[in-house]
């Protein structure tokens, strides 16, 4: 299900995302102020993008409930009319390895997929791979975070290393800097060996191959979003598989008052 709006709205009730939104009114009427200037400039009408500035989102919606997100995609799905190929938001009930996304995703155009790595307790990066070829760009990618997560982790630790007892004197953030250093160093190892960490894909495909994908084995849901035009504007919101009463980030331990 897909939702374009305003990025500053207050989340829906509804547990799905639905309809397209807009950039704040400020931000809108800049990108008009500089349309107008270039109209007057060329005197001629300017060409207006009248998707500047829209959202769509697809997915479950923070907070929201995970069953009625299941139901309520099962729904749309079995009411999507016939005709076209619209986008859909493929979720997995495991994390799955790049090696086993082609079967399941046969007969569908991957645009990309959603990963993480499951690290248990740990609050990991939500990570969007395009994957136009399945598996290969899916490896690709996951090579290209492995080595932004290494990246990251020799950042923390230059970090930590740079704070002093005057600078960090209950050593916090010594602690916050060296939590971060571990699990961007257990992302980047888990990547750079292919771990099953795929949870979701965004595809597009006729309505009658996507009710097809919705019953084979290991799909949780297969959400339609028609709404989806453009890519670089689409915020995907799966539920992660561990997710079962409501769409809310998993614990961290490490990161606990006292951890």
């Amino acid at each position: 299900m897909s939702r374009a709006e305003e990025p500053t709205a207050a989340p829906p009730a509804s547990p799905r995302w639905r309809t397209p939104g807009r950039l704040t009114v400020a931000a809108l009427a800049g990108v008009l102020a500089v349309g107008a200037v270039a109209a007057r400039t060329a005197d001629r009408p300017a060409a207006v993008d009248t998707t500047v500035g829209e959202v769509t989102r697809v997915g479950v919606a923070a907070g929201g409930s995970v069953p009625a997100y299941l139901r309520a995609s099962s729904a749309e799905l079995a009411a999507l009319p016939a005709g076209g190929e619209p986008y859909a938001l493929v979720t997995f009930a495991g994390y799955l390895p790049p090696g086993r996304l082609a079967p399941v995703l046969a007969g569908t155009t991957v645009a990309e997929v959603v990963a993480r790595v499951p690290l248990p307790q740990r609050q990991t990066e939500i990570v969007r791979i395009p994957a136009q070829l399945v598996p290969e760009h899916v490896r690709a990618g996951m090579t290209e975070v492995a080595a932004r997560k290494d990246r990251e982790a020799a950042d923390q630790r230059d970090r930590s290393a740079a704070l002093t007892d005057a600078t960090d004197p209950g050593g916090e953030l010594r602690r916050v800097y060296d939590s971060g250093a571990r699990v961007a160093t257990a992302e980047a190892a888990a990547y750079r060996s292919g771990c099953s960490c795929v949870y979701a894909a965004l595809v597009r495909a006729d309505p009658a191959a996507l009710r097809a994908l919705a019953g084979r084995p290991g799909v949780r849901a297969v959400d339609p979003a028609p709404e989806l035009r453009r890519l670089d504007r689409a915020v995907l919101t799966p539920p992660l598989p561990e997710q079962r009463d409501l769409a809310r980030p998993p614990a961290d331990r490490e990161l606990a008052p006292g951890g």
